[in-house]
């Protein structure tokens, strides 16, 4: 193990993190992770083999990026949720900007009005139709608001994070169906970069896919945890974010300005029994950059 990869264990360690993380150039092919391959249940991850899976079914015709519709209000009053998952009455919104408010906004509702129309199983055969393989798809993003979390009162909101970290078994299996590797979305680190590969440098992707999902990635609101460590006047970053109880990812592309351009995969669980957790995600960037630093060169 390089030194590199020693100090961010120790790094992670140090946080009350474990992590899964991958960097990859996309144009040689080289690489540097930390459990690429161990599988986690994904939260909001999700929404882009969803966002993949409705764009390849626009490529082909089957659905109208301009089909107007009826989204029923989310309801959700908790902190968190953002865009139509906090609406109070009916709206219609266009099949297309429903994909911007669930990738860029990570807007729950949107997405199950989009699952609407390609179910959890559906996304799954477009994924194989596709060749990817690692990211199971099985539920709707409503599930993630049924978690111990919404059953404690704010003040209480560390019983749910402390039995999310101590409730797990060496199979990874959990009392918390969405944080059970078996019946939650789940994916590893290696899987999202090769899904990102396909986006940047597609082969089997359509084009006008790859290209909507890469604007859609661009224009993430969500800024809060790999991107102050990406952003610069010399890069681009796109990413997504997905934020579960414990679990903190965000999986992205960084475009340098010399043309390099490399995928960055973060899955982390936190050890710590607490719902805002800044220097954990500060932590979970900083390992981020040492990898990508030490790939870069």
């Amino acid at each position: 193990m390089t030194k590199a990869l020693q100090d961010a264990r120790k790094e992670l360690r140090d946080a009350g993190l474990r992590g899964a993380y991958l960097v990859r150039d996309l144009d040689s092919g080289e690489e540097l992770g930390l459990d690429a391959e161990v599988e986690m249940p994904i939260a909001s991850l999700v929404k882009i083999p969803l966002a993949v899976a409705t764009l390849e079914r626009v490529a082909r015709g089957e659905l109208d990026p301009a089909t107007p519709i009826l989204v029923q209000p989310g309801r959700i009053t908790t902190p968190g949720p953002t865009g139509l998952t906090k609406f109070r009455y009916p709206a219609t919104v266009a099949l297309d900007d429903l994909l911007y408010l669930s990738v860029a906004i990570s807007d729950g509702t949107a997405a199950d009005a989009l699952f609407a129309r390609t179910p959890p199983t559906r996304v799954a055969d477009e994924l194989r139709r596709l060749g990817y393989e690692g990211i199971a798809v099985r539920h709707l993003m409503d599930e993630l608001t049924r978690t111990p979390a919404e059953l404690f009162d704010r003040t209480q909101i560390h019983l749910a994070h402390a039995l999310a970290i101590e409730a797990s078994n060496a199979g990874r299996g959990h009392p918390v169906p969405q944080l059970d590797i078996g019946q939650a979305n789940t994916g590893s680190a290696r899987a999202f970069v090769d899904l990102l590969q396909g986006l940047w440098r597609p082969r089997t992707i359509h084009p006008s896919t790859a290209i909507r999902v890469r604007e859609l990635m661009a224009d993430n609101v969500l800024r809060h945890q790999l991107a102050p460590d990406f952003r610069s006047d010399a890069t681009r970053w796109s990413s997504k974010t997905g934020t579960l109880l414990n679990l903190r990812h965000e999986v992205g592309v960084v475009e340098h300005a010399d043309g390099q351009t490399l995928a960055v995969a973060a899955l982390t669980e936190s050890q710590v029994a607490a719902a805002v957790q800044v220097g954990a995600e500060a932590t979970m960037a900083k390992v981020a950059r040492m990898l990508h630093d030490e790939l870069r060169g």
